[in-house]
This record gives structure tokens, C-alpha cells and sequence, in this order.
């Protein structure tokens, strides 16, 4: 048997027994002993992901959903779970899906009897009735060694998103922590945290109203400011496109702007940024 065609034997083996293809590292392993030259092993390496791609779609369809395995090895993070109109049953089979694949999970906007029934099943899952989420871990995997995400709130009424956005990150395992109620109409609570801010590869600032808070963070801020404007506020708040138009106009030049809400694309957003952020990285 030639080298090529056992090395390929090995590696078709693999994405028929699992979910996806090995690890980059053990592919690597195995294409070395076929292709001499880096390029050529690179070259290799995408070919075989495209296969991957086809491959795990066999394994990742049910009757009711056809869910993507390999979106980690595309993107680096798992798919996320968006759990508003989905049964209670349909969730924990992604869950176990996932869990088979060796994969973290995220399921948004879940409400109390959803969560009931995954913690029935699965009792390790991590259920937070403020955020609306469902988190499930793999056990022995640490907090990323990477840059640091803050995430403040404005208001009280505003936590809900912001728990949504630190438990996006703590399933992302970067480093978080909350600020909360610290809105500008008491800017002496802001300030002292001012000096944490330098401490962090991105912040996500949740704020409602008027949503003046980001801007402000962004005048402190050395790093990106992710705003995420709530529907929290009177009737010209407008269900929070008064506080998103806010956000997208503000003066301050590192604060950018998610959809209305969107806790979770606020950290996602953070967390891209710190896993790409060597934790020593940053001047404190």
C-alpha cells in the first residue's frame, strides 16, 4: 500500500467514525509523511476540510434540522442554538449532537420550561434565567489564555442583554467580567472603573434611553467598544431605535454597534477580538 493511500485510508476512516475530521494537528501528523513542502500540505489541508464539510452533513441532519458540526473548524467557535420557537425535545438533541461531537454549547432566548426539560436531561447544563441561555461545557477545558472582554450595563433594566453577552463569552471561555448600573445620569459610578478599561482587549457597553454610555466608555476606552442598544426607554426611545441610532452616530471613534438587544452578537463580537488578543498583549 502506497504512503498517499494510507495516510488517506487513516484519514477517511476518521470522518466516517466521528462527526467531523481530526484535529489540525493530527492531520498535520498525517500528511506529512505523503506531501514534502508546506504549501503542498496546506493545499492538502483545505481539500480534506471541503471533504469534511460534505462528510458531516450525513452525520449532523435530523428529521427536523441539519445542524452544522463543522462550523468550529471553520470559524472557531461551535454553532449557537437559537432556542425561541424550537421544542424542548429539538434542543436537547442538538445538545446531545454537540456533546458527541466534543463540542461546547449556546442556546439563546430559552425560557423557563425549555430550560426545565434540558436540566432534566442534561444536569450539567447551565441554565440562566436572567440572560434566557442555556450553557453546556465540556468538562476539563480552561478559561482561554487570552485577552480580557468587560461588559457594562447602564441601567438595571438593561442586565438581561447583558447577561446574555457574559454568558456568550464564558461559552467562549475568554476572560469576563459585569459592570452594571453604572448609566450616565451618575457619571461619578462610571468613574471608577475608568481604569480598568485599559486593561481589556474589547467592551461591550449595553445601554437603553438615549444609550449616551457608549460614547462615553469610548472617550476612556484604548480598545473597541461594542455598543448593544436595549429596547428599554419611553415612547421616543421607539423600542430601542432611538438608543441604536446613538450608537451608530457617536463621536467617539472606537464604538461600533450592534442590532437591538442582540446580547449575544455584542459577545461574540468581544470575544472574537480578546481570543485573538495574547493574554500579556495589552499595556497595563
Amino acid at each position: 500500500m502506497s504512503g498517499y493511500q494510507q495516510v488517506w485510508d487513516e484519514v477517511d476512516w476518521g470522518i466516517e467514525m466521528s462527526t467531523g475530521l481530526p484535529d489540525e494537528a493530527t492531520l498535520r501528523e498525517l500528511l506529512q509523511a505523503v506531501y514534502g513542502t508546506a504549501g503542498q500540505l496546506d493545499r492538502a489541508l483545505s481539500g480534506l476540510r471541503s471533504l469534511g464539510l460534505e462528510r458531516s452533513s450525513v452525520h449532523s441532519q435530523m428529521p427536523d434540522c441539519d445542524l452544522d458540526l463543522m462550523r468550529e473548524d471553520r470559524c472557531g467557535f461551535p454553532e449557537v442554538v437559537y432556542g425561541q420557537g424550537k421544542s424542548a425535545e429539538l434542543v436537547i438533541r442538538i445538545l446531545q449532537r454537540q456533546a458527541e461531537a466534543g463540542q461546547d454549547s449556546l442556546v439563546t432566548r430559552v425560557t423557563p420550561e425549555q430550560m426545565e426539560a434540558v436540566r432534566a436531561v442534561i444536569p450539567e447544563a447551565i441554565c440562566n434565567l436572567v440572560a434566557g441561555t442555556i450553557r453546556v461545557s465540556r468538562a476539563g477545558r480552561e478559561e482561554r489564555d487570552c485577552g480580557s472582554v468587560l461588559v457594562i450595563s447602564a441601567g438595571s433594566t438593561d442586565l438581561s442583554v447583558a447577561e446574555e453577552a457574559v454568558e456568550t463569552l464564558r461559552w467562549m471561555r475568554v476572560p469576563v467580567r459585569l459592570i452594571q448600573d453604572v448609566g450616565v445620569a451618575g457619571p461619578h459610578r462610571l468613574q471608577q472603573h475608568v481604569s480598568e478599561f485599559r486593561r481589556m482587549a474589547a467592551i461591550v457597553c449595553v445601554a437603553g434611553m438615549e444609550a449616551a454610555l457608549p460614547s462615553v466608555v469610548g472617550g476612556y476606552a484604548s480598545c473597541p467598544v461594542i455598543g448593544v442598544p436595549t429596547s428599554v426607554g419611553y415612547g421616543a426611545s421607539l423600542g430601542g431605535l432611538t438608543a441604536m441610532l446613538s450608537m451608530l452616530t457617536s463621536c467617539a471613534s472606537g464604538v461600533v454597534c450592534v442590532n437591538i438587544d442582540a446580547g449575544f452578537k455584542g459577545g461574540y463580537i468581544a470575544g472574537m477580538i480578546a481570543a485573538r488578543t495574547p493574554a500579556g498583549a495589552i499595556q497595563k
